[in-house]
């Protein structure tokens, strides 16, 4: 059940469209608007989100933490892309206080129980939003969880560059 507490919070923040670059992180030949349904810190499973970094940096901080946790270190080719990103409705959650407000803390948003935040994102979700833009737990940068409704509403999500930034196949990076 959605946190009714969380809805009338983030019904208080400003959404407003966000159009810039995103930097997104993904193995082998996986496209970068590949949608997530399982769950992640910012989405519980079956809430469809798509997550970008806003800054290259922290997305390959995102990525090397994604193979860091793994029990058996995984060797994929591993793309950075930039995108540039337009969605509606975005509310920034990286502003003084904010997330205090929504009851998390900075250990919360850096647990590994993702229940804390899932249940910002499925309020999010529950509204109708286009996103968040949260803190990374990894670096100090920024991302956005971009979320995509059942009805195929979301993001326009355009690549501009990306890089390979290590190949199994040559060994480096």
């Amino acid at each position: 059940m959605v946190d009714a507490r969380l809805i009338e919070a983030l019904e208080h923040l400003p959404a407003t469209p966000f159009a810039g670059t995103v930097w997104r992180h993904m193995f082998n030949d996986i496209p970068p608007d590949r949608v997530n349904t399982r769950g992640a810190r910012w989405n519980p499973p079956g809430v469809a989100a798509i997550y970008a970094s806003l800054e290259r940096d922290t997305c390959i901080a995102e990525g090397q933490h994604a193979i860091d946790i793994q029990p058996l270190r995984p060797v994929a080719k591993r793309v950075v892309y930039e995108c540039h990103l337009e969605a509606d409705d975005v509310v920034d959650l990286t502003g003084n206080g904010i997330l205090d407000r929504l009851g998390l803390s900075d250990p919360d948003v850096e647990d590994d129980d993702f229940t804390a935040c899932q249940a910002i994102g499925e309020a999010a979700a529950w509204l109708g939003l286009g996103g968040v833009i949260v803190p990374s737990a990894r670096a100090a940068g920024g991302n956005i969880v971009i979320l995509v409704d059942a009805n195929n509403r979301g993001p326009i999500l355009e690549v501009i560059r990306y890089d390979v930034i290590f190949d199994p196949k040559r060994g480096a990076w």
